[in-house]
């Protein structure tokens, strides 16, 4: 594996879970309407998506650090 990938992946893991949080919290249009979102929007509606997005966002932030600290230990 090419030295430094697993940050680059990291760090995919942190960006994309504090787009979810943001989203979550500014209640993005164009986030909840995407047919990505379309299934959790509407099985249990937006606030509750909107809820889903943030916590999947942290889990995603944590795993993202969690990983960070775990292979830094390795190197």
């Amino acid at each position: 594996m090419i030295m430094g990938m697993h940050y680059l992946i990291q760090g995919i893991f942190v960006l994309v879970g504090l787009l979810a949080i943001l989203a979550a919290l500014f209640n993005w249009d164009w986030f909840f309407t995407a047919q990505n979102t379309q299934f959790m929007v509407h099985n249990v509606g937006r606030q509750r998506a909107r809820l889903f997005y943030a916590v999947l966002g942290m889990l995603m932030i944590a795993t993202g650090v969690y990983f960070f600290l775990n292979v830094r230990g390795m190197a």
